[in-house]
Protein backbone atom coordinates (compact mmCIF):
# COMPACT_ATOMS: atom_id res chain seq x y z
CA UNK A 1 0.00 0.00 0.00
CA UNK A 2 1.41 3.85 -0.84
CA UNK A 3 1.89 5.73 2.01
CA UNK A 4 -0.41 9.27 1.43
CA UNK A 5 1.48 12.51 1.51
CA UNK A 6 -0.92 13.90 3.77
CA UNK A 7 1.15 13.34 7.25
CA UNK A 8 4.52 14.48 8.77
CA UNK A 9 7.79 13.43 7.17
CA UNK A 10 8.28 11.37 10.26
CA UNK A 11 5.91 9.71 10.32
CA UNK A 12 5.37 8.94 6.64
CA UNK A 13 9.32 7.53 6.32
CA UNK A 14 9.03 5.51 9.84
CA UNK A 15 5.80 3.60 7.87
CA UNK A 16 7.43 3.20 4.48
CA UNK A 17 10.87 1.82 6.31
CA UNK A 18 8.15 -0.75 8.32
CA UNK A 19 6.53 -2.00 5.52
CA UNK A 20 10.03 -2.75 3.59
CA UNK A 21 10.99 -4.52 6.80
CA UNK A 22 7.96 -6.05 8.03
CA UNK A 23 8.16 -8.92 5.11
CA UNK A 24 11.30 -10.30 6.35
CA UNK A 25 10.33 -10.79 9.76
CA UNK A 26 9.31 -14.05 10.35
CA UNK A 27 5.96 -14.58 11.85
CA UNK A 28 4.62 -11.77 10.87
CA UNK A 29 1.77 -12.00 8.13
CA UNK A 30 0.16 -8.67 8.35
CA UNK A 31 0.17 -4.75 9.28
CA UNK A 32 -2.50 -2.34 9.94
CA UNK A 33 -2.74 0.85 11.22
CA UNK A 34 -5.19 2.60 13.55
CA UNK A 35 -6.14 5.50 15.62
CA UNK A 36 -5.79 8.81 13.43
CA UNK A 37 -4.41 6.84 10.84
CA UNK A 38 -7.66 5.90 9.51
CA UNK A 39 -9.26 9.35 9.91
CA UNK A 40 -6.13 11.00 8.16
CA UNK A 41 -5.81 13.22 11.29
CA UNK A 42 -2.07 12.66 11.83
CA UNK A 43 -0.49 15.60 12.91
CA UNK A 44 2.79 16.24 14.16
CA UNK A 45 2.31 15.34 17.71
CA UNK A 46 0.12 12.36 16.66
CA UNK A 47 1.67 8.69 17.63
CA UNK A 48 1.07 6.26 15.46
CA UNK A 49 -1.10 2.83 16.35
CA UNK A 50 0.06 -0.43 14.44
CA UNK A 51 -1.39 -3.77 14.61
CA UNK A 52 0.98 -6.94 14.12
CA UNK A 53 -1.06 -9.72 12.84
CA UNK A 54 0.96 -12.43 13.85
CA UNK A 55 0.98 -16.47 12.85
CA UNK A 56 -0.70 -18.13 15.71
CA UNK A 57 2.47 -20.92 15.44
CA UNK A 58 4.42 -18.13 16.11
CA UNK A 59 2.88 -16.31 19.05
CA UNK A 60 5.24 -17.30 21.83
CA UNK A 61 8.47 -16.78 20.03
CA UNK A 62 6.98 -13.38 18.87
CA UNK A 63 6.09 -11.99 22.32
CA UNK A 64 9.68 -13.02 23.19
CA UNK A 65 11.05 -10.85 20.07
CA UNK A 66 8.89 -7.92 20.39
CA UNK A 67 12.10 -5.26 21.21
CA UNK A 68 14.00 -7.11 18.63
CA UNK A 69 10.77 -6.86 15.95
CA UNK A 70 10.86 -3.29 16.97
CA UNK A 71 14.67 -2.64 16.05
CA UNK A 72 13.88 -4.22 12.46
CA UNK A 73 10.85 -2.26 12.04
CA UNK A 74 12.93 0.87 12.05
CA UNK A 75 17.05 1.29 13.10
CA UNK A 76 16.02 4.25 14.92
CA UNK A 77 14.47 2.08 17.69
CA UNK A 78 15.60 3.79 20.97
CA UNK A 79 13.38 2.31 23.54
CA UNK A 80 10.34 0.24 24.34
CA UNK A 81 8.53 -1.29 27.38
CA UNK A 82 5.20 -3.80 27.01
CA UNK A 83 1.60 -2.79 28.20
CA UNK A 84 1.06 -4.32 31.56
CA UNK A 85 0.36 -0.90 32.69
CA UNK A 86 -3.16 -0.34 30.62
CA UNK A 87 -3.81 -4.67 31.06
CA UNK A 88 -2.51 -5.07 27.40
CA UNK A 89 0.91 -7.17 27.92
CA UNK A 90 0.94 -7.33 23.73
CA UNK A 91 1.90 -4.10 23.45
CA UNK A 92 5.09 -2.63 22.82
CA UNK A 93 5.29 1.19 23.25
CA UNK A 94 7.92 2.02 21.55
CA UNK A 95 9.70 5.51 21.17
CA UNK A 96 11.66 5.99 17.59
CA UNK A 97 14.44 8.69 16.58
CA UNK A 98 15.92 11.49 15.88
CA UNK A 99 13.74 12.88 15.41
CA UNK A 100 11.29 11.51 17.58
CA UNK A 101 7.99 9.40 18.00
CA UNK A 102 6.13 7.58 19.33
CA UNK A 103 5.24 4.54 17.96
CA UNK A 104 2.38 1.95 19.42
CA UNK A 105 3.10 -1.75 18.17
CA UNK A 106 0.12 -4.53 18.94
CA UNK A 107 1.23 -7.78 18.47
CA UNK A 108 -2.18 -9.69 17.61
CA UNK A 109 -2.25 -13.64 17.09
CA UNK A 110 -4.41 -14.27 13.91
CA UNK A 111 -7.08 -16.13 15.69
CA UNK A 112 -7.73 -13.21 17.83
CA UNK A 113 -7.06 -9.97 15.59
CA UNK A 114 -10.76 -9.76 14.51
CA UNK A 115 -11.86 -8.90 18.01
CA UNK A 116 -11.00 -4.72 16.91
CA UNK A 117 -12.13 -1.74 18.74
CA UNK A 118 -12.06 -0.46 14.90
CA UNK A 119 -11.24 -1.29 11.72
CA UNK A 120 -7.46 -0.57 10.92
CA UNK A 121 -6.42 0.16 7.74
CA UNK A 122 -4.60 -2.52 6.22
CA UNK A 123 -0.75 -1.62 4.87
CA UNK A 124 0.04 -5.15 4.22
CA UNK A 125 -0.78 -9.18 4.82
CA UNK A 126 -0.15 -12.65 3.39
CA UNK A 127 -2.47 -14.03 0.88
CA UNK A 128 -5.39 -11.61 2.39
CA UNK A 129 -4.99 -13.28 6.22
CA UNK A 130 -6.36 -9.91 7.77
CA UNK A 131 -8.65 -8.64 5.43
CA UNK A 132 -10.04 -12.55 6.38
CA UNK A 133 -9.81 -12.32 9.79
CA UNK A 134 -12.01 -8.82 9.98
CA UNK A 135 -14.70 -9.91 7.71
CA UNK A 136 -15.31 -12.42 10.10
CA UNK A 137 -16.80 -10.09 13.08
CA UNK A 138 -17.37 -5.85 13.30
CA UNK A 139 -15.46 -3.59 15.54
CA UNK A 140 -16.76 -2.92 18.87
CA UNK A 141 -15.77 0.44 20.38
CA UNK A 142 -16.07 0.31 24.12
CA UNK A 143 -18.62 3.17 25.54
CA UNK A 144 -18.70 4.52 29.33
CA UNK A 145 -21.53 2.29 31.01
CA UNK A 146 -23.73 4.92 33.08
CA UNK A 147 -24.55 1.79 35.33
CA UNK A 148 -21.20 0.75 36.27
CA UNK A 149 -20.21 4.21 36.85
CA UNK A 150 -23.47 4.60 38.74
CA UNK A 151 -22.16 1.81 40.88
CA UNK A 152 -18.61 3.15 42.07
CA UNK A 153 -19.13 7.45 41.27
CA UNK A 154 -19.98 8.11 45.07
CA UNK A 155 -17.47 5.50 46.57
CA UNK A 156 -15.12 7.73 44.53
CA UNK A 157 -16.45 11.08 45.52
CA UNK A 158 -15.85 9.97 49.42
CA UNK A 159 -12.22 8.72 48.76
CA UNK A 160 -11.46 12.14 47.56
CA UNK A 161 -13.19 13.87 50.24
CA UNK A 162 -11.77 12.24 52.79
CA UNK A 163 -8.13 12.95 51.02
CA UNK A 164 -8.74 16.27 51.10
CA UNK A 165 -10.31 16.95 54.44
CA UNK A 166 -6.84 14.78 55.73
CA UNK A 167 -4.55 16.94 53.61
CA UNK A 168 -3.51 14.68 50.85
CA UNK A 169 -3.32 17.01 48.36
CA UNK A 170 -1.81 15.92 45.51
CA UNK A 171 -3.54 12.19 46.36
CA UNK A 172 -6.89 14.04 45.60
CA UNK A 173 -6.22 15.85 42.80
CA UNK A 174 -4.65 12.71 41.22
CA UNK A 175 -8.73 11.26 42.53
CA UNK A 176 -10.50 14.32 40.69
CA UNK A 177 -8.30 13.68 37.27
CA UNK A 178 -9.38 9.72 37.92
CA UNK A 179 -13.04 10.85 38.12
CA UNK A 180 -12.76 12.81 34.69
CA UNK A 181 -11.03 10.28 32.62
CA UNK A 182 -13.26 7.68 33.56
CA UNK A 183 -16.70 8.92 34.56
CA UNK A 184 -17.34 12.86 33.62
CA UNK A 185 -15.59 12.35 30.42
CA UNK A 186 -16.71 9.09 28.94
CA UNK A 187 -19.89 9.71 29.67
CA UNK A 188 -20.23 13.25 27.83
CA UNK A 189 -18.91 11.79 25.12
CA UNK A 190 -21.45 9.10 24.87
CA UNK A 191 -24.15 11.91 25.18
CA UNK A 192 -22.71 13.48 22.44
CA UNK A 193 -22.05 9.71 20.38
CA UNK A 194 -18.88 10.55 19.87
CA UNK A 195 -15.69 7.98 20.29
CA UNK A 196 -13.06 8.74 22.67
CA UNK A 197 -10.61 7.72 25.31
CA UNK A 198 -10.08 9.27 28.59
CA UNK A 199 -10.09 12.89 28.01
CA UNK A 200 -8.42 12.85 24.45
CA UNK A 201 -8.89 15.81 22.73
CA UNK A 202 -12.08 16.79 24.40
CA UNK A 203 -10.93 20.27 23.69
CA UNK A 204 -11.79 20.10 20.25
CA UNK A 205 -14.60 17.58 19.84
CA UNK A 206 -16.85 18.67 23.14
CA UNK A 207 -15.68 22.21 23.74
CA UNK A 208 -18.75 23.50 25.58
CA UNK A 209 -18.34 20.34 27.80
CA UNK A 210 -14.20 21.30 27.96
CA UNK A 211 -14.87 24.64 29.42
CA UNK A 212 -17.83 22.84 32.21
CA UNK A 213 -14.88 20.21 32.86
CA UNK A 214 -12.59 23.11 33.65
CA UNK A 215 -14.03 23.63 37.11
CA UNK A 216 -13.17 20.20 38.36
CA UNK A 217 -9.64 21.30 38.13
CA UNK A 218 -8.50 22.61 41.52
CA UNK A 219 -4.96 23.90 41.92
CA UNK A 220 -2.75 22.18 45.45
CA UNK A 221 -4.81 23.96 47.94
CA UNK A 222 -7.43 22.10 50.04
CA UNK A 223 -10.65 24.96 49.22
CA UNK A 224 -9.92 24.68 45.74
CA UNK A 225 -9.96 20.79 45.81
CA UNK A 226 -13.50 20.94 47.90
CA UNK A 227 -14.72 23.35 45.03
CA UNK A 228 -13.50 21.22 42.46
CA UNK A 229 -15.04 17.69 44.40
CA UNK A 230 -18.53 20.07 44.31
CA UNK A 231 -18.17 20.39 40.98
CA UNK A 232 -17.50 17.37 39.61
CA UNK A 233 -20.47 15.70 41.44
CA UNK A 234 -23.10 18.53 40.07
CA UNK A 235 -21.46 18.07 36.28
CA UNK A 236 -21.95 14.18 36.95
CA UNK A 237 -25.70 14.76 38.30
CA UNK A 238 -26.00 16.44 35.03
CA UNK A 239 -24.31 13.98 32.79
CA UNK A 240 -26.86 11.13 34.45
CA UNK A 241 -29.97 13.27 34.12
CA UNK A 242 -29.30 14.40 30.54
CA UNK A 243 -30.89 11.40 29.37
CA UNK A 244 -33.92 11.89 30.85
CA UNK A 245 -36.14 13.91 33.02
CA UNK A 246 -34.29 16.18 35.13
CA UNK A 247 -34.94 15.10 38.48
CA UNK A 248 -36.20 11.05 37.47
CA UNK A 249 -32.97 9.20 38.78
CA UNK A 250 -33.80 8.13 42.39
CA UNK A 251 -30.87 9.22 44.90
CA UNK A 252 -29.75 5.95 46.60
CA UNK A 253 -28.49 5.84 50.02
CA UNK A 254 -25.18 5.88 49.24
CA UNK A 255 -25.50 8.67 47.62
CA UNK A 256 -27.35 10.21 50.03
CA UNK A 257 -24.79 10.14 52.30
CA UNK A 258 -21.71 10.84 50.61
CA UNK A 259 -23.64 14.20 49.34
CA UNK A 260 -24.63 15.14 52.51
CA UNK A 261 -20.70 14.05 53.74
CA UNK A 262 -18.88 16.44 51.13
CA UNK A 263 -21.36 19.25 51.05
CA UNK A 264 -20.19 19.43 54.81
CA UNK A 265 -16.57 19.34 53.97
CA UNK A 266 -15.69 23.10 53.92
CA UNK A 267 -17.41 23.61 57.64
CA UNK A 268 -14.91 20.66 58.69
CA UNK A 269 -12.12 22.49 57.49
CA UNK A 270 -13.28 25.94 58.57
CA UNK A 271 -12.90 27.59 55.05
CA UNK A 272 -14.31 30.70 54.55
CA UNK A 273 -18.01 30.95 53.07
CA UNK A 274 -17.09 32.19 49.58
CA UNK A 275 -20.42 34.06 49.57
CA UNK A 276 -19.96 35.54 52.75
Amino acid sequence: MQINTYMPARHRTFLERALAAVPGVEGIVGLAAGGSFIAGEIDEFSDLDLVLAVEPSSWPEILDRQQAIAGELDSSFLAGFTGEHVGEPRLLVCLYGPPLLHVDLKFVSLDDVHERIEDPVILWEVDGCLSAAFARAAPRYPTADPDWIAERFWIWAHYVADKVERGEIFEALDGLTFMRAVALAPLAFRRADVQATGVRRIEDRLPAFATDLERTVAGVDTAACAVALEAAIDLYTKLREAGGTPGTVEMSDVEREVRAYVAALPARLQLPDPDA
